[in-house]
């Protein structure tokens, strides 16, 4: 096959990489008061240019800053916006042996506006280090309002979730007007929401709480749509839909059938970052609603578990998957980040790399090119 010019390529991975020990060892001693602003970000930065040239090494045609510089894949949009903060979550993370986990989510706490351009920092520097495709990520829009559990705004900032869901978009899509302006050609809005609502006990549980979950699916359709409205068409927006990536725990799972129909044909992005590496994930069949003009990203590899998946198995579920979507249309990559906060899944740094030189390797082998 052509070696793809433009994203995304034929080898990808989500964004947050594992970070080194450096980096929440700093994180703990600015928070002490024993370093400044200055040298939290001087050891970041040292941090990127590492984890830059690993990418590059590896094959990889895009990259990302690992999301070095924010405490969570979320922290850096909410610290971005004023009306926005952290507060306890009405739903919980679970693990393999049963344990639930609560944590903390985006909560509305006053009128959202974005303050900071955070974006454009994680940007600047990396166009100063790489010379390849970076790739910007984000959180999505509907994070913001449904993973602390879709409550209904607080009336002292919003009359009603129109005008609340208006200003998150509004604050997305300037920021995203930003980076376009400095050179972007590429972003991900990774997504919580719509994979849980694809979860039977979650959608009883919204239920429970007078919330309809076929009208959040309209409602984020249409804020995510409205909050990239001034991407120019030459920017590659992707979307990843995860199950929840916290330490190897998980939010949810179930088949994407519930949300495909309505999420692959509305959602006007260009490519669509799948989990596909459990079985909480189900099978391939809700391809069959995928857009001929969509590119799909499959998550084979594991970013939760340090095994190391198998090429023949890989090649066979890549088979699998064309019975929906044409070869030419897919990709490779881990199923979600491999940090996506400060503190990692339960997976080595070198196992990290073994996984991101598999997904270029049988990149390579599939598509001949990553």
């Amino acid at each position: 096959m052509a070696v793809k010019q433009n994203p995304p390529y034929r080898a990808e991975h989500i964004g947050s990489l594992l970070r080194p020990a450096s980096i929440p060892e700093a994180f703990r001693a600015y928070k002490r008061g024993e370093l400044d602003e200055t040298g939290l970000t001087k050891a970041r930065e040292d941090a990127i240019r590492d984890v830059v040239k690993m990418q590059e090494d590896v094959g990889l045609q895009s990259v990302t800053d690992g999301e070095f510089r924010r405490t969570t894949y979320i922290s850096h949009f909410v610290e971005s916006c004023d009306g926005l903060d952290f507060r306890p979550s009405s739903f919980r993370f679970h693990d393999i042996s049963g344990n639930d986990h609560e944590f903390l989510a985006p909560a509305c706490v006053g009128k959202i506006k974005r303050s900071k351009a955070l974006s454009a920092v994680e940007l600047e520097f990396l166009k100063s280090v790489t010379k390849s495709t970076i790739k910007s990520t984000y959180a999505s829009p509907a994070t913001m309002h449904f993973l602390g559990g879709a409550q209904d705004p607080d009336p002292e900032f919003y009359c009603n979730e129109e005008d609340l869901f208006a200003d998150i978009a509004t604050a997305y899509d300037e920021d995203i007007a930003d980076i376009s302006d400095r050179g972007a050609c590429y972003i991900t809005l990774d997504d919580v929401p719509f994979p849980m609502l694809c979860d039977p006990a979650i959608r009883g549980q919204l239920e429970k709480l007078g919330k309809d979950p076929e009208r959040l699916v309209d409602q984020y359709i249409e804020l995510t749509n409205a909050s990239f409205a001034s991407a120019p068409s030459d920017m590659t927006v992707g979307f990843h839909m995860c199950r929840g990536n916290l330490k190897g725990t998980w939010l949810s799972e179930g088949s994407y059938q519930a949300v495909s129909e309505k999420l692959f044909k509305n959602l006007d992005v260009d490519v669509f970052f799948l989990e596909f590496d459990t079985e909480r994930a189900g099978g391939f069949e809700p391809l069959s609603a995928m857009p001929d003009d969509k590119i799909v990203v499959l998550g084979l590899v594991s970013s939760k578990v340090p095994e190391l998946e198998s090429k023949i198995a890989l090649h066979a579920r890549i088979k699998e998957a064309q019975k929906y979507v044409d070869l030419e249309r897919l990709a490779l990559s881990p199923q979600c980040g491999f940090s996506s906060a400060i503190i990692g899944n339960p997976v080595t740094r070198d196992d990290q790399l073994a996984k991101l030189n598999l997904v270029v390797e049988v990149a390579r082998e599939v598509w001949g090119t990553a």
